[in-house]
Formats: C-alpha cells, sequence, structure tokens
C-alpha cells in the first residue's frame, strides 16, 4: 500500500474519531452544567478527564512500542464506542449524576492514551521523514474539523434538542473510525531483536533516551507549563460562554465554531511559517498570540469579539502543536517513541488536570473572567522562557541532528 494511501486511512479514521471527540468535548461540560453549577465540580471534570494521561501514560507508552499499533487503536475506538454508548443510554432514562459523569471521562481518559499514542506513532509509519510537518498538519487539520469546526456545533446544537443524542452520537464516530482502520493493510509492530525486555527495563530505556537529549527535555517543560497556565482559563470555557457572554447552549457551539477556524488556519500555516521563520521564533511567536487571546478574552464584553479571540489563540496553539509534534518524529527513534511520547504526555497532559484545578480554585474567588487574564499574562511570560531556553539549540530545532531514519515496514522485510 503507498504512503498517501496509508496516511489517507489514518486520516479518515482519526477524523472521525476526532468528530467523537469534539461532540463529547462540549456534550460533556454542558450535561455537567446541567447538573451542578459549582465551577470547581465542573473544572473538575476535565481535570478527570486527563488525570488518565498523568497515571498510565507511561505504561500505555510502553505498550504501545511492544504492541501491533494499528491493532491497539483499532481496539481502543470500539471501547471509547462502548463506554460513551452507554453513557447515552444512562442520558436517555435520566439516570445519570455527576460523579457517574466522572467515572465515565476517567475511563475515556484510560482508554484514550492508548488510542492518541498509538494514532501518533503511527505517523512516522505512514509517511516518508521528509513529509512528518505536512503529515503533523494534516493530522492537525482533521482533529480540528472534527473536535470543533463540525463536533463543536453538533455537540451544542443536538444536546439542546435531545441530551442523549450527542454521546450516541460520540459513540458511532469511534466504531466507524475503528471499522476504517481493518483497511490500513501493513504490520505496524515496531521492529525490534530478540525478546522482548522487561517493562521497567523497557521504561528505563525510554527514560536515559530522554535525558541525554536537552533539547527534547526543554521542550518537554515549556509543553508541561504551557497546558498548565492554558488550561486555567480552558476548562472554564463553558462558564465564561455561558455566565460571562451569555450564551445558550446551542451558541456555545457555535462560539466553539470560530475557535475551530482559528486551529484550522493554525495547521494551514504551521508548515509555511518555518519556511521563513525558525521553528524558534515561530513557537515564541505564536506563544505570545495564545496569552494576547486569552488576556483579550478578560476585558471583551462582545460575544463576537469573545470568540475570534477565542480563535486566535486556537490558531496560535495548533502552530505550536504543529512544530512540536514534527520535533518529536524527527528526533525520536522508531522503536523507541511510544516511551518517549509516554514520558512526554504524563509531563504534558498530566499537568492539564491540575491547571484545571487551579483555574477553578481561582474562579471560586477571583471570577472567571480574572482567570483569562492570569492565563493569559503567564503565557506572555512562556514565550520569554521558549526564547532563552532554545537560544542553545538553534541549529538543532531546525534541523535535528539524531533524527532517525525510517525504513517502511514492507521495504525492511524484503531487505
Amino acid at each position: 500500500m503507498s504512503a498517501d494511501r496509508r496516511l489517507s486511512w489514518l486520516l479518515g479514521s482519526s477524523a472521525l474519531s476526532n468528530l467523537g471527540d469534539g461532540i463529547g468535548k462540549v456534550a460533556f461540560p454542558l450535561l455537567a452544567a446541567s447538573l451542578t453549577r459549582d465551577p470547581i465540580l465542573i473544572a473538575g471534570l476535565s481535570a478527570t478527564a486527563f488525570l488518565p494521561w498523568l497515571l498510565f501514560a507511561l505504561l500505555s507508552g510502553a505498550l504501545i512500542d511492544r504492541v501491533d499499533r494499528r491493532r491497539a487503536m483499532l481496539l481502543a475506538n470500539l471501547t471509547r464506542a462502548a463506554i460513551v454508548g452507554g453513557l447515552g443510554v444512562l442520558v436517555l432514562v435520566d439516570a445519570v449524576s455527576i460523579w457517574l459523569l466522572y467515572a465515565t471521562a476517567l475511563l475515556l481518559g484510560i482508554v484514550e492514551t492508548v488510542a492518541d499514542s498509538a494514532a501518533q506513532a503511527l505517523v512516522p509509519a505512514v509517511v516518508d521523514r521528509a513529509e512528518l510537518e505536512s503529515a503533523n498538519g494534516k493530522l492537525q487539520s482533521v482533529e480540528i474539523i472534527g473536535q470543533t469546526f463540525l463536533g463543536g456545533p453538533l455537540g451544542g446544537v443536538t444536546f439542546a434538542l435531545f441530551a442523549a443524542m450527542p454521546f450516541l452520537l460520540n459513540s458511532a464516530g469511534f466504531a466507524i473510525a475503528a471499522v476504517l482502520l481493518v483497511a490500513l493493510h501493513g504490520r505496524f509492530r515496531p521492529q525490534t531483536t530478540g525478546p522482548a525486555p522487561r517493562l521497567r527495563h523497557q521504561l528505563g530505556e525510554g527514560l536515559a533516551w530522554l535525558r541525554g537529549r536537552q533539547l527534547m527535555v526543554r521542550l518537554v517543560v515549556f509543553a508541561a507549563a504551557m497546558a498548565l497556565v492554558s488550561e486555567f482559563a480552558q476548562a472554564l470555557l463553558v462558564l465564561y460562554a455561558l455566565q460571562d457572554l451569555g450564551l445558550s447552549a446551542a451558541a456555545f457551539g457555535v462560539f466553539a465554531l470560530v475557535g475551530g477556524g482559528g486551529g484550522l488556519l493554525g495547521a494551514f500555516v504551521a508548515p509555511r511559517l518555518t519556511r521563513v521563520l525558525s521553528r524558534r521564533a515561530v513557537l515564541t511567536l505564536a506563544v505570545v498570540a495564545c496569552g494576547a487571546g486569552f488576556a483579550g478574552m478578560a476585558v471583551v464584553t462582545e460575544p463576537i469579539f469573545a470568540s475570534l479571540l477565542f480563535g486566535l489563540f486556537a490558531a496560535a496553539v495548533v502552530v505550536v502543536n504543529v512544530i512540536l509534534g514534527a520535533l518529536r518524529h524527527t528526533m525520536v527513534p522508531e522503536h523507541l517513541f511510544g516511551r518517549v511520547l509516554g514520558v512526554w504526555r504524563t509531563a504534558v497532559w498530566g499537568a492539564i488536570p491540575i491547571g484545571a484545578l487551579i483555574g477553578g480554585l481561582l474562579a471560586a474567588g477571583l471570577g472567571t473572567r480574572a482567570v483569562f487574564a492570569i492565563s493569559g499574562a503567564l503565557q506572555v511570560l512562556l514565550a520569554c522562557f521558549v526564547w532563552v531556553a532554545l537560544a542553545r539549540h538553534i541549529d538543532a530545532a531546525d534541523s535535528p541532528e539524531d533524527a532517525p531514519v525510517r525504513v517502511p515496514e514492507d521495504e525492511a522485510a524484503t531487505a
């Protein structure tokens, strides 16, 4: 199967699973807001959804380096379809509570650590190294279109019409995404020699590799800090829209649509920006734009202006994600990718629930707008950090010296 066809099947599966994610990301907080208006409980739901990344990302990464990554992603999507479909049935019979919602978010988060890690690890196996930045941009595009541009409005509108409907649609998205992976022919298990090492040794190997790469360590620190401070405000977006802007549940989905448009623009321009500017400069400017977007949302009162500023944040954060994703794929050896990604996401995604809880506590005392202002200011400070932290690694960031050479598995088998 050609690289283009493999990427197309992966993109198709990712598009549908992200559509399900997008519906759920709007429907879950709306369902929570229908059960309680306590900002700590609502922020805690976001924290619960990301907590598995702090607890299980390392183990999931090690698993991904031991099994066929396509099969792992397929089974994970089927499992997510069953979990969220069960929630839809419970909503249908009016048997849901805030604590059941927490439990569902936790289970979905655990399975997501496997699904997302497998999807990321599949990228260098289906495209040439020269196309990694383009492939990451395409994956970001389908994620944005599915999660925000289509999923967000669908989640808001269908919840307003029929509370169980978005969860049933979410389940269908995961199920169809799993079916599409059946067409992705090939063997996607990492090539190793000898018997599989013990899990402890396997994890240690990934950590040892990461410790020896200063650039990767600094990028992990930056990404974790960025996730922490941006989540202060992102966890409260539904309260900001419903209470501060006075939007309805359906209008909240449209509000998210503008963010999706901004994110799509960011995915489109990211590869082009790196052709004219250094990655260090693009990262710094993008983080400044993220901070400016949230700081502006703290002071505007018109929903249109607020949505445009949210779109600015979404565009900038996608630019950051595309560059960081391309760096990971070019610098990390294929057989270590799952473990290194596990370390990365333990730090980065593990920071998200902490940031969500801090944001909820700050909002309880200071108000939602104050949290957006604090988050924006801290992100501008992080832009200064990334500019200084990468000063000694400018050449490495733009042309990683230890970028692994990928050999497609179907060619390796005949070599």
